[in-house]
């Protein structure tokens, strides 16, 4: 029988609390032969279940209430938690709880989301975030995000359940349980409640690609991974091998929890460049249609992000011109140009890339490698992505792989001198992509994001560390590496948000504020829906400028004046043609400059040009009055 298109569709693995003191129990066990559910509760008890079709087990036991621990005996052998478990109170190796989901009493009846031309996403950890690491003690920053910075949607990175109280998130092992340690279900419900009463989406990291290694039990209970791939975090999971149809209905079930008892907003799927699945319908697609599937019958808008080093468009092509489907990726290419325009770095990947020329590509195309040869991959690399628009791409200047994966993991503001900062934040968020900000960088936050974990077994403590002297040899950096296991690590990673008031920090948030608020109100500078032929760049390369045209039908056309020289210059302009008054200028004092207008208040550019002077890392805004 046919799916009932209007049904929702609910997790059916798990434990589903039933009411009336029942909750059913099922879970993905192909690997035993016999499988029971032990409630180590004030009267033990030990419930075998009924064996289904393809490796499932199930039980419906009365007497269990929300909050009850529970554990799956295997074979009457071992116990362990649920695979699909939603909380783990006391950590990755103890028994599971079960939740009820209904109890929760949700406010955001209204919202149906955000689509992705009006997403201005905030990257953000939760353990680092504020001082309690809690879900719930980032609520009262959300009207200093919504107000003062002017975002409209908080991105989290991973929150499943990983070991200890110090992670990144990406070691998660039980993909449906909200960390305890920063509150559990009920903490994030709370989050996402609050983000949508006060008009922000809420973008959730989610991992794919693998599990973290401790606590790590999926493999008792079925061929979760796969010996045939290999990725550098460890086991690849079993898209399609045998027995994979259990792994991609857990996965897809996976997307579909976050989305409908969470109430996300978009997920973004982690290195899906580490995701190998050579069968008919590829899981990205497959996850893709579930999830938007979904949402039409939820009646609001979710959207699927990729982060990926592929350079392919089939990931965000249709799925009628043979692509995936989903509706963004990140472009690592903008990153990576944006970062050698400003600072002196060739190593690793960045061996790739040449400052403001690849700039100017990936503010006009999309993707820098587009089929050309890499020297740094050894080999020609990605296609063309000039035929998407740019909103399909999420751009940034930091985030938190391009910080915490230094060697110590500095941020650009500690690199590059304050006004580059300036220049940085207005290649992001006045592009036509969507644009990421890191946690900390609209003020030009100054503590390190460094790589940190606290595991149990000593063993793997120092496997990491030897992975990451490792990974950081190839980059030339030879300085000596944080221990990811210490404490410090975490705390020097912790943001000092009471600085964000203070001189030049202060200077900076006002800037990142008057920009973004600029990209809300002249719609020719919001993220374009359409295609690049909506906006021109051109590279002044002796004078180390962009100078970006940005149109749209009936709306005021913008010039964007971006300098990443750090000294003053002479800019002749012979196009476009037209009247421009200056909008924004990065020295002013309405920007939260020095009050030194450098530039005109409006220049006239005709068949014989017109010239003016643009200070050290200056940038500025014109708009168009009259024909242009």
């Amino acid at each position: 029988m046919a799916d009932d298109p209007t049904q929702i569709k609910q997790l059916d693995l798990s434990a589903r609390y039933l009411g009336d003191d029942s909750t059913r129990f099922r879970v993905w066990a192909p690997r035993a032969k016999d499988v029971a559910v032990r409630l180590p509760g004030a009267v033990p008890r030990l419930v075998p279940m009924k064996p289904q079709d393809f490796g499932y087990f199930e039980a419906v036991v009365p007497q269990v209430r929300p909050g009850d621990r529970y554990l799956y005996r295997l074979d009457d052998r071992i116990e362990r938690p649920d695979p699909a478990s939603q909380f783990q109170p006391e950590g990755v190796h103890a028994a599971s709880a079960v939740v009820d989901h209904s109890s929760f009493h949700w406010t955001d009846r209204g919202w149906r989301g955000l689509p992705l031309e009006e997403l201005i996403i905030y990257e953000l950890h939760v353990g680092t975030f504020t001082q309690a690491g809690t879900f719930e003690a980032v609520i009262p920053l959300l009207d200093y995000l919504k107000q003062e910075v002017g975002i409209t949607a908080i991105e989290l990175m991973p929150v499943a359940q990983f070991p200890g109280r110090r992670n990144w998130g990406y070691d998660g092992v039980y993909p449906y349980a909200p960390q305890s340690s920063y509150g559990g279900p009920q903490g994030l419900k709370r989050l996402v409640d609050a983000c949508h009463a006060k008009g922000l989406a809420v973008i959730l990291d989610v991992v794919y690609n693998h599990l973290g290694p401790e606590g790590n039990y999926l493999g008792e209970f079925g061929p979760y991974f796969t010996d045939h791939y290999r990725t550098p975090w460890g086991s690849a999971i079993n898209y399609d091998g045998p027995d994979s149809d259990g792994v991609r209905h857990y996965v897809v079930s996976n997307a579909l929890y976050w989305t409908t008892d969470f109430h996300i907003d978009a997920l973004r799927l982690d290195a899906i460049h580490g995701i190998y699945d050579f069968g008919a319908q590829h899981i990205l697609d497959e996850i893709g249609a579930a999830v938007h599937d979904q949402a039409a019958r939820l009646g609001r808008r979710i959207l699927v992000i990729a982060e990926s080093s592929l350079n392919d468009v089939r990931i965000i092509s249709p799925r009628d011109q043979g692509g995936y489907g989903l509706d963004a990726q990140w472009n690592d290419d903008f990153h990576h140009a944006l970062r050698t325009s400003l600072v002196s770095e060739r190593a690793g990947y960045y061996e790739d890339f040449h400052g403001l020329p690849d700039l100017a590509t990936a503010w006009q195309d999309g993707f820098v490698y587009a089929g050309q040869y890499s020297r740094f991959r050894r080999r020609r690399h990605g296609n063309a992505s000039r035929g998407r628009p740019p909103v399909q791409f999420v751009v940034f200047a930091q985030n938190h792989d391009q910080i915490g994966n230094r060697a110590l993991g500095d941020r650009l503001s500690t690199l590059a001198p304050f006004d580059a900062l300036k220049v940085a934040a207005a290649s992001v968020l006045l592009s036509p992509s969507v644009p990421l900000l890191f946690m900390g960088e609209e003020y030009g936050e100054t503590a390190p994001f460094q790589y940190f974990i606290e595991h149990g077994d000593p063993q793997l403590v120092e496997a990491v560390r030897r992975g990451r002297r490792e990974e950081f040899a190839s980059f030339g950096w030879r300085e000596d590496l944080p221990d990811p296991q210490d404490v410090a690590t975490f705390d020097r990673s912790r943001l000092r948000m009471e600085t964000r008031a203070q001189g030049r920090q202060a200077e900076l948030l006002r800037w990142t504020k008057t920009l973004i608020d600029l990209r809300k109100r002249v719609p020719s500078l919001g993220a374009a829906v359409s295609d690049r032929h909506r906006h021109q760049v051109r590279l002044f390369a002796s004078s180390q400028v962009l100078a970006v045209h940005r149109y749209g039908e009936g709306e005021r056309s913008a010039l964007i004046l971006l300098g990443f020289s750090p000294r003053p210059v002479s800019l002749a302009l012979h196009e476009p043609a037209g009247l421009w008054k200056l909008f924004l200028e990065s020295t002013s004092a309405e920007s939260g400059g020095s009050g030194e207008h450098r530039l005109p208040a409006e220049i006239r550019i005709t068949a014989g040009g017109a010239t003016l002077s643009l200070p050290a890392y200056g940038v500025g805004v014109f708009l168009s009055e009259g024909t242009s």
